[in-house]
This record gives C-alpha cells, structure tokens and sequence, in this order.
C-alpha cells in the first residue's frame, strides 16, 4: 500500500464482493454514518482469498486482461470508483472494499 495514504477524516462504508465470475463494479455509499449525502472520494480494496484483475477504463476486465491484484494486497484507489471494475482469476475470489472521504 502506499506510503503517501490520504488524510482520513471519515468512513462512509463496507462492501465485500463475493461474486467475482464476471466483471462487477463496486457499490458506492450515498450517505455518511450520520446520514448527510455523500460522494466517496477513495476506497482501499483488498482480495481476500484469491487474485483478481481491473480496469477503470470503461472496459471489463477479463481473467486473464487488466490490471493483476495479489490477494492479500490492497489497493489504494482515488480514481473514478464509478469505473473500476474487478473479475476474479481464479474461482472463489473475494473482494473487501472500505470507502472514504
């Protein structure tokens, strides 16, 4: 993970993706813990049990085309989180996101 993390100020949310067979995108939280809207402006993403691959270009990944990510690697993402998409590499794969702003 990088060594130049964000500032923090707050968690908006979890997500864990267990069904990585096709590409799937991530579900964005709309609203803070204390219920004011929101728009996340980053997300650490983890694979937990086996390696999956991206893309945030408007095209799916497939198994074996896009951007590798190691299980147990996290990745720490502030691009458009509406584009980035993950499939698994191989069956099984989970995936646990944490969102911030």
């Amino acid at each position: 993970m990088s060594g130049n993390l964000k500032v923090v100020t707050t968690c908006l949310g979890y997500q864990q993706i267990t069904d990585l067979s096709s590409a799937v995108g991530l579900t964005l939280p709309l609203t803070t813990p204390n219920g004011s809207n929101c728009k996340p402006s980053f997300a650490l993403i983890t694979p937990e049990t086996q390696n999956v691959r991206w893309r945030d270009d408007s095209t799916n990944p497939t198994a074996s085309v896009g951007m590798p990510l190691a299980a147990g690697v996290t990745l720490q993402y502030d691009g458009d989180l509406s584009k980035i998409k993950f499939i698994e590499q191989t069956a099984s794969a989970k995936l646990n996101i944490s969102y911030y702003v």
